[in-house]
């Protein structure tokens, strides 16, 4: 059982003992260290945070905490109740908000649940402000409310239809087209919200959905990470019902993946290629995407006259950049898009609304589509860190090993070779090193993962 607090947010299992799991002490202490954090913000007489959930078995208890915890310190709720993360991305700022809180695991297994943070732009919290925010929760001198000045909740369940609402509302988003193609699209929507937003946002578009794990129960039907070997049934169903494409989303609806009408996988790291290629091919420009993400998005981009840089892992750190470099558009190899016409949040509903805009005015088939761009091939592994493994020690020491070749290391190591790249690095969210790695084959990028990961184990004596 694990509690893991990082810049990703406050993500653990869900019971055990406190301190050592998301415990209901460990989500009532959390969520006052952020109110706290709000109030230091800015001196005002009311503050405001917006609380959404994904529809995983612990959901609702958790957020009654957090939300409870939040009046108790004189702080008013709008109350989201289910629905996703880019939607209370979306809601922070139209709601004048001073934060949010979305209670979801993202890709994690159903018995872990999270606290993720948004300020009052309704973006994740750099390192410094969740630093400052974990201080406090550890001084555990938090002052509460007294009873004539608690917050309120406000319930306000219409976020996932003005979510859509602004979709479409997007320039970009060619709706006319795409209802002209006359798509029909295989969804899994894991059973949790992502299983009500995407049908619905697909109906908008004119788009016929085949709903498959749609049910939001949060008894999640497979690995709720959208990678290949989890989405079976999502491939057969595909083939079975001659669908264009079907889309495969995470438990929160941030991350994006699509399968093609043979059934085979379009790629999680192409989502991302195709939707920037879409929006450079009208708006040209730079992006940003982390050091893990394939270098397709380098090529497209380049293709279309525009520059591109890569962040440090971690959605705050693409974002930081993206506004730095001025990009159009950036986001995350796993499927996660940002497009800043919207907002600077990974949102699933943004990559499927410009996935279908180019598929539409491409006028072919998806594996069609996918054979135009640059092929690379990804491997992604991971070693288990057992308690007390000196981590920065394995680092440092691969780091010696390949000083001869161009390293990068503001997160982690990163290798880069001539035809290929490794990428070391610790995880924000699990007790693990990733092992990231890219080559023109497969069997290249998996041979490549294999000879580090016997290498680190030599290293590390495991």
């Amino acid at each position: 059982m694990t509690l893991i607090k990082s810049i990703s947010g406050i993500r653990g299992t869900i019971g055990g003992k406190v301190g050592d799991n998301l415990t209901p002490i460990d989500a009532v202490k959390f969520a006052s260290a952020y109110g706290i954090w709000l109030k230091e913000q800015r001196n005002k007489e009311n503050y405001r945070v917006v609380v959404g959930r994904d529809a995983r078995i612990s959901g609702e208890m958790i957020q009654n905490l957090v939300m409870n915890t939040l009046v108790g310190l004189g702080i008013h709720v709008i109350d989201l109740g289910l629905s996703t993360t880019p939607t209370v991305e979306v809601a922070v700022p139209m709601e004048h908000a001073d934060g949010g809180i979305i209670l979801t695991a993202s890709h994690n297994p159903k018995q872990w649940n999270a606290l993720k943070l948004l300020n009052a732009k309704g973006e994740f919290l750099n390192a410094a402000e969740g630093a400052r925010i974990l201080e406090i929760a550890e001084a555990d001198q938090m002052t509460f409310a007294e009873v004539d000045n608690l917050g309120k909740i406000t319930k306000n369940e219409a976020y996932m239809d003005i979510h859509i609402d602004e979709v479409l509302k997007m320039p970009l988003v060619n709706k006319k087209a795409i209802k002209e193609a006359k798509f029909k699209v295989v969804v899994d929507g894991v059973n949790s919200s992502g299983g009500i937003i995407i049908p619905l946002l697909l109906e908008r578009l004119g788009v016929e959905a085949v709903k498959l794990y749609c049910e939001p129960t949060g008894h999640f039907p497979h690995n709720p990470e959208p990678l290949k070997e989890h989405l079976q049934d999502l491939s057969a169903m595909v083939v079975n019902e001659q669908a264009h494409f079907g889309i495969a989303v995470d438990p929160d609806v941030d991350r994006l993946a699509f399968v093609d009408e043979n059934g085979d996988m379009f790629g999680e790291e192409y989502t991302l290629v195709a939707c920037a290629d879409y929006v450079l091919s009208k708006t040209p420009g730079n992006t940003v995407s982390n050091m893990s993400s394939t270098r397709a998005l380098r090529d497209i981009t380049e293709k279309h006259g525009g520059s591109y840089e890569a962040s440090a892992v971690g959605e705050v750190n693409v974002v930081e950049l993206m506004k730095k470099n001025n990009a159009i558009i950036g986001g995350e190899g796993n499927g996660g898009i940002i497009y800043p016409e919207l907002h600077y949040g990974r949102d699933a509903l943004v990559g499927v609304a410009l996935f279908l805009s180019l598929l539409a005015e491409k006028g072919m088939t998806t594996s069609a589509l996918r054979g135009t761009y640059p092929n690379y091939f990804m491997g992604k592994k991971k070693i288990d860190l057992s308690p007390g493994l000196d981590v920065d020690g394995i680092l440092k020491a691969m780091e010696e090993r390949y000083k001869n070749e161009k390293l990068t290391t503001i997160d982690g190591v990163k290798i880069d070779f001539s035809e290929s790249w490794v990428h070391l690095r610790k995880s924000n969210t699990e007790p693990i090193i990733r092992i990231y790695t890219e080559a023109p084959s497969q069997d290249e990028a998996d041979g490549l993962a294999d000879k580090i990961i016997s290498e680190i184990k030599a290293v590390a004596n495991i």
